[in-house]
């Protein structure tokens, strides 16, 4: 289950933090689809904020069609960001797992790895898209 944090220095209102948490959480399949979010009363308890924040970052997650309220059982996790399915994202996650063992293992650090990802993504251009 996601365990979520609100940093009060960064001037993004809280709720955003909760949803952009999801989002992440989604992305790096932390998150699947059916997956139950903690209640309301649990984050605004252990986040010591008001229960309508919480609802407020739940509201805009069903509003983007990520999550669903349901009476009585909870918050549940609809659908992904990706549109892939989790095992193709186990996958892809393996591999880039193997690429950072490589990396690190030729001497990379993390500041160096991360650079070398972010001028990749930068400079690619998927097939047809020439």
């Amino acid at each position: 289950m996601i365990e979520f944090r609100v940093d009060s220095g960064t001037g993004v209102p809280p709720y955003r933090q909760l949803v952009h948490q999801v989002e992440h959480a989604l992305r790096l399949g932390q998150l699947q689809v059916g997956d139950r979010l903690p209640t309301v009363k649990e984050v605004a308890k252990s986040l010591v904020i008001n229960p309508n924040t919480v609802l407020k970052a739940y509201r805009e997650l069903e509003h983007k069609g990520l999550a669903k309220g349901r009476p009585g059982a909870g918050t549940f996790i609809e659908s992904g960001l990706t549109g892939l399915p989790a095992e193709k994202q186990a996958e892809l996650r393996a591999g880039l797992e193997r690429w950072l063992t490589e990396a690190y293992r030729a001497g990379m650090d993390s500041d160096g790895i991360a650079a070398l990802i972010a001028t990749a993504l930068h400079d690619f251009r998927p097939e047809g898209n020439q």
